[in-house]
């Protein structure tokens, strides 16, 4: 989704910060540090580091924003937590579409990748080509949206 947002807006992004967090730098999104910074607090549960990250994001981006990536902090803690605990599996169009950066960050060698199976031969083949129309029509969108 992540990619999918940056995609359309037409901006750049580098989601090594998903995995790497803070030791990534900055992720290219607008106020990535803090909001890495917020997530990383909200998840490691110390609540003077959550206090300072907290009042960080709120100093450069408001307290919208603040409310905000709380909101999808937590809706991504559910999710994740529902799919792993269901047993759910990636599908087929999801993994061509995400096979790219999944394999660049490192994402198969969490524990729940091993339920989704492989793709085929021919789903290798054409994921890239997939990708790129998926991502032409999203910048297109992007730009349409912002005229």
């Amino acid at each position: 989704m992540l990619r999918a947002s940056i995609e359309y807006h037409g901006s750049q992004g580098d989601l090594r910060a998903i995995t790497e967090g803070s030791k990534s730098g900055d992720s290219g999104v607008l106020h990535g540090v803090e909001l890495t910074a917020f997530a990383e607090a909200a998840l490691q549960g110390d609540p003077a580091s959550l206090a300072t990250a907290r009042d960080n994001l709120r100093a450069v981006a408001g307290s919208q924003a603040v409310v905000d990536a709380a909101g999808v902090i937590a809706n991504f803690q559910r999710m994740v937590r529902i799919a792993d605990g269901a047993g759910i599996s990636l599908d087929a169009p999801v993994g061509m579409m995400s096979s790219d950066f999944r394999e660049a960050l490192g994402l198969e060698s969490f524990a729940s990748a091993e339920r989704s199976r492989e793709l085929s031969h021919l789903q290798r083949i054409v994921a890239p080509l997939l990708r790129r129309v998926a991502n032409f029509g999203l910048r297109r969108v992007g730009r349409r949206s912002r005229r």
